[in-house]
């Protein structure tokens, strides 16, 4: 019914002030009207009483005539306004009068004796002046609710308007971030408990999306340069083939490169593609059973040749059979990348080890070698995309910062793990964690 929050918190102090003032009004009204009441009862019952006790004295005096004895009760007991009656049996013997027709009474009587004899007294008294007063307070009800109503609407306005102002600066500052200003926090003075977790919050999201966004940036500007760099060469061999007139050996010297800048763009691209599955989520594991010794030692088969050319000696440890239950294509993708980066950041001579030890929980794989090591301030960023440490380097051996990355995505999404640990100029020790 109400689409602004103001003015739904203002009808809902409007109609708690009204329930409450209703309910007050009510119990005060009724407090009141029994109060009234029960006075008058007393105040009858009293009368009641006193007549009672004089009867069998005027009895008494006027020498057992009942009659005579009635009437001087009544004469006395009438001076208060209210109406009395003496009865004998089903006798009226003396009254002050009766009650009009429709009028509204309330009475007492009391049981008399006198010279043997049983009268009835009885005292009615009107509940006009009770009614008046009742209607009097009424009116002010009346008269006070629809004041009461203004002014809890109005104060109800000014306390939503005073609760929320803190959530309207909060939402002006919000509409003047941008993508562009990420950095920018919400100030809120004097903010009470909940705005302030709020605020917290809010402040944690936006740092949140800072980071994103910076991590976009790099991304898209490290992915920018990384496919130029073949498209350009392919351009430039294209370019310079097309120039001139050249022999078949020329041409295909130029086929050969642009074939092989082809194949690492299409590397790139791949690999950038299956990253950006995973962050969405819509990579499923392809699970099932088999043994990961196996897989190590094809692993390290297959990239012996690799290390043959840069005079490394290649060390396997795979161990016994270890039967695993995970995604085959997957970790044989984890393990040929980090074989893959030790050889290449091995200089001549050294060496790569790969083992596997099984444990009762979880398999662990090291990939060591005694390669040039890494920085203490470059170890914890290795897993970042297009994260380098040796820029020429890497980009002169081939590589594009995205290996380790797809390793650290591929052990967490076998619920495992990976860490680094390098000693620059000694080597680095790649550990892959995963359950069994």
């Amino acid at each position: 019914m109400f689409k602004s929050l103001r003015a739904r918190l203002t009808a809902l102090y409007l109609v708690l002030f009204s329930l409450l003032f209703v309910l007050f009004s009510l119990s005060l009204y009724g407090e009141l009207s029994r109060s009234l009441l029960l006075r008058l009862d007393q105040t009858l019952a009293s009368e009641v009483d006193t007549a009672a006790f004089l009867f069998p004295d005027e009895f008494q005096e006027m020498r057992g005539d009942a009659l005579l004895a009635a009437r001087e009760v009544v004469n006395e007991m009438k001076v208060h306004g209210d109406l009395v009656t003496v009865r004998e049996g089903g006798e009226v013997l003396a009254s002050s009068g009766q009650p009009a027709p429709g009028a509204r009474t309330r009475g007492a009587s009391r049981m008399a004796e006198a010279g043997g004899r049983k009268f009835q007294i009885e005292i009615v008294a009107s509940l006009d002046s009770i009614d008046a007063e009742l209607g009097v307070v009424r009116r002010v009800i009346f008269i006070g609710l629809p004041l009461v109503l203004a002014l809890a609407g109005f104060g109800g306005y000014l306390l939503a308007t005073r609760t929320l102002r803190p959530l309207a600066s909060m939402a002006e500052q919000a509409q003047r971030i941008t993508g562009t200003n990420l950095e920018t926090r919400i100030q809120v003075e004097n903010a009470a408990s909940e705005l302030a977790v709020l605020v917290t919050s809010f402040n944690e999201l936006l740092s949140r999306l800072d980071h994103s966004f910076d991590t976009m940036r790099r991304f898209v500007a490290d992915a920018s340069h990384e496919l130029r760099t073949p498209i350009s060469v392919i351009r430039g061999e294209a370019d310079v083939a097309l120039s001139q007139e050249r022999g078949n050996g020329e041409y295909r010297e130029s086929l050969g490169i642009v074939l092989d800048e082809s194949r690492r763009l299409s590397r790139l691209v791949d690999d950038l593609l299956n990253l950006a599955r995973a962050d969405a989520g819509h990579v499923k594991l392809q699970t099932h059973d088999f043994y990961l010794n196996e897989l190590v030692t094809e692993c390290c088969r297959s990239v012996q040749g690799l290390a043959g050319t840069r005079q490394l000696t290649l060390e396997c440890r795979a161990g016994s059979d270890l039967q695993f239950t995970g995604d085959e294509q997957l970790l044989r993708r984890l393990v040929i990348n980090l074989l893959d980066n030790a050889i290449r950041y091995t200089p001549v001579g050294g060496s790569v080890t790969a083992s596997l030890e099984a444990g009762p929980e979880s398999v662990s794989l090291r990939v060591s070698d005694t390669g040039i090591g890494i920085a203490p301030g470059d170890a914890a960023r290795v897993f970042e995309r297009f994260y380098r440490a040796d820029e020429a380097r890497s980009r002169q051996d081939g590589g594009f910062g995205l290996g380790l990355a797809i390793v650290k995505w591929i052990a967490e999404s076998h619920r495992g793990m990976v860490e680094c640990s390098s000693q620059q100029g000694s080597g680095s020790c790649f550990t892959v964690r995963l359950p069994r």
